[in-house]
């Protein structure tokens, strides 16, 4: 009934669309196995993508070939650039988007591939012979051949659902949960954790009254996550802000002795950076109001998202509560909030491609790893996808340093620090993310993505075009001289010093108050070079130029860093024979297996000393 497929991915979340996408886009034959067609891709908790850090993630998958910014940016409804008022290295794109398009677009993207077959059905198991994955076991008892498998079970993995003292298993609501899987690799050796997840009420957005909230519009030049040439949207949906109050804070209070978070019945961690509403009333007692972001779920639907009333109380004190905040005194619920428990597998039993220690040709991408968000589970689809396909194939891992890309940092963060609560990308993970800024992702990952046979040859030409025009536009504005009687009056104006002689136009754009724009105002020689460029490559050299001492330091500590990613240790290494090495030390490596001294230094409880003493071992 089946043949033998390269690569079977397990769920149609998103780390398991952008799995299935790449492994067959670069040639494999793939089944996608799902519990649910009509749920593949589906936006399970807000209906967003990107947002600080996060935005940065999608722009590079995006680069690399990946799909989940053209996805979001054909079902989007809104666009924000956040943080704009900061350094471009935090500026981070976000948008809003219609839940049922993005689910439908991700489907048909994923049935135009030729090499990607579907089956709907639950994976009960795997077939594992010689500490290798052959296959697949369904709970039809269906044996199906593949030379590696992906696991992307998201929140399904014996997932569970709590609302108030109520609970029942399911990995989504409406949808049962996953068993069998997380049984059998704990036989298999591998360690096993819990982990909580949250979402709030939804509610019917006839019932509120906007009037007395805050408009959230879209920018007014709205941008976009894909470097394709897909459309930004012509007209955009509003979000609404809104806030709780000490009412709302009381009537939650009375549900406290039915939480199942207070009372214990919930054993997972949850997201720290994403609280319920109870843990932030609890924890943050001193606050007189917590904000409330009122999201449409789409162009079609009334229904509304309550970003930040995240909850697990009993439905009857969501319902009261919810009618407390302004704006929503006559709310209609459609679903109430619940708080969902789901297995999930420490990262530190992963190698830096995704793929297992214990069981070769197996990898883990997704919240099995203990991540949280749309956008990292989709980049470790993405990264898994690629490898299972490298490696069923002879063909060399690929793995991004952390001064390549966010997706470095994360991946490199799961698998040699681990994680005791659901991950969540930030910026401050990052040490160098001044060189991973979000407006130049396609100069770092495009050409990878070309030689990985993801991005096509015209995205290849385009960045070759792109670095062509930032030089000759950088050379152009180094050659012209400004002067002091043409620009001088506008400096002023615009509140910096007037110019003594003729200086280089590069100085003068070196300045806080001097940008691209202005720039252009100055001179009318000056504009008329400037508008042979596009606003693309002007940002660019802006950004190059104001930053340039910066950057020349960040990639500095970069090669200085990087330099321990040479002293390779083999997989097998005996590192009991290293008597000076720390005993946390041996334990944790013995544990990690690092593949390199560069990802050893990088390990929690491996000391600067530990890393000398191994340094100068392999050294011998």
């Amino acid at each position: 009934m089946f043949p033998e497929y390269d690569v079977i991915v397990v769920g149609a979340g998103h780390a398991g669309c952008e799995a299935a996408a790449a492994a067959a886009n670069m040639g494999s034959k793939v089944l996608l196995v799902t519990m649910n067609m009509n749920t593949i891709a589906q936006m399970s908790c807000n209906p967003a993508m990107g947002g600080v850090a996060k935005g940065q993630i999608v722009r590079e998958i995006d680069a690399l070939g990946g799909y989940s910014g053209i996805v979001s940016d054909k079902s989007m409804i809104q666009f924000r650039m956040l943080n704009l008022s900061k350094g471009p290295a935090m500026w981070s794109p976000r948008t809003q988007n219609d839940r049922m398009l993005f689910s439908e677009h991700w489907r048909l993207m994923l049935e135009r591939i030729p090499n990607i077959d579907f089956w709907q059905e639950m994976v009960a198991g795997l077939i594992v012979k010689q500490n290798k994955v052959v296959g697949i076991r369904t709970s039809l008892g269906l044996e199906i051949s593949g030379k590696s498998v992906v696991l992307t079970n998201g929140t399904f993995l014996n997932g569970k659902i709590h609302i108030g003292e109520k609970n029942f298993g399911g990995g989504r609501a409406a949808e049962r949960a996953a068993t069998g899987i997380t049984e059998q690799l704990i036989e298999l050796g591998f360690e096993a954790g819990r982990m909580k997840t949250g979402t709030p009420p939804r509610i019917d957005g006839r019932s509120l009254n906007y009037k007395l909230m805050e408009e959230q519009p879209g920018d007014s030049v709205p941008g976009k996550f894909s470097y394709t040439n897909t459309k930004v949207p012509e007209k955009q949906l509003s979000c609404w802000i809104t806030y709780t109050n000490q009412n709302v804070h009381k009537q939650l209070e009375q549900g406290f002795d039915r939480s199942p978070m207070f009372q214990g019945r919930i054993k997972g961690l949850g997201p720290r950076y994403c609280p319920s509403i109870e843990d932030k009333i609890n924890r943050f007692a001193e606050r007189e109001r917590h904000q409330i972001f009122v999201e449409p779920e789409g162009w079609n639907t009334v229904e509304i998202y309550v970003n930040g009333f995240s909850t697990s109380l009993p439905e009857d004190i969501q319902y009261k509560a919810l009618r407390m905040i302004p704006g929503f005194e006559n709310a209609k619920m459609f679903r109430p909030g619940y708080a969902i428990e789901y297995d999930f597998f420490p990262p530190t039993q992963l190698k830096t491609t995704l793929e297992t220690q214990l069981i070769d040709n197996l990898y883990f991408a997704g919240q099995i790893n203990g991540t949280t968000g749309y956008e990292e589970a989709a980049c470790q689809g993405l990264i898994a996808g690629i490898n299972a396909h490298n490696k069923v194939h002879d063909k060399e891992p690929f793995t991004l340093k952390r001064s390549e890309a966010y997706i470095g940092v994360l991946i490199d963060d799961l698998v040699n620090k681990g994680t005791q609560e659901p991950y969540r990308m930030f910026t401050s993970r990052a040490e160098y993310r001044i060189l991973l800024r979000q407006d130049n992702a396609d100069l770092r990952l495009t050409q990878l993505g070309y030689k990985l046979g993801l991005a096509d040859e015209s995205r290849f030409e385009k960045i070759l075009t792109k670095k062509n025009d930032m030089e000759r536009l950088l050379k152009e504005l180094t050659e012209m001289r400004a002067e002091p009687e043409v620009v001088n009056n506008k400096l002023e104006q615009l509140g910096t010093s007037p110019i003594p002689e003729k200086v280089s136009v590069v100085s003068l754009l070196r300045r806080p108050q001097v940008g691209m724009k202005e720039l252009s105002s100055l001179d009318s020689r000056i504009k008329k070079t400037l508008d042979q460029f596009s606003e693309d490559v002007q940002q660019q050299v802006e950004i190059n130029l104001k930053y340039e001492s910066y950057i020349q330091r960040e990639q500095k500590l970069a090669e200085k860093i990087e330099s321990l990613e040479n002293y390779k240790i083999l997989p097998d290494f005996d590192y009991d024979r290293v008597k000076a090495l720390s005993s946390e030390a041996r334990e944790k490596l013995k544990r990690i297996r690092p593949e390199t001294i560069g990802q050893m230094s990088r390990i929690s409880g491996v000391s600067p000393a530990d890393v000398s003493i191994l340094t100068v071992y392999l050294g011998k």
